[in-house]
């Protein structure tokens, strides 16, 4: 634990364990981007959403909404990372 809390103060400039009393955000932060990435994907596939929207029924918001799921997902696993390194 030592070891990558000096890993990480030298790449970063900031503590392990300041940054650990963040991860109850960094997870709600990661889910509500995955869930917005899911809205944006169903938008895109003309499932939710009004008609008048500029990403309804459009292609390129397909893409963008698994692009965002996936951004959420790395910031979730962030987030839940950060949980198991404090545990031990």
């Amino acid at each position: 634990m030592v070891k990558v809390s000096i890993l990480f103060t030298l790449f970063t400039g900031i503590s392990l364990e300041s940054t650990m009393k963040g991860k109850k955000a960094v997870i709600i932060t990661g889910i509500g981007i995955m869930i917005m990435g899911v809205i944006f994907h169903l938008q895109g596939q003309a499932i939710v959403g009004p008609e008048s929207s500029f990403m309804y029924s459009n292609p390129q918001w397909v893409t963008y909404g698994i692009q965002i799921v996936v951004v959420g997902g790395i910031i979730l696993a962030i987030g839940t990372s950060l949980s198991f390194v404090k545990r031990n």
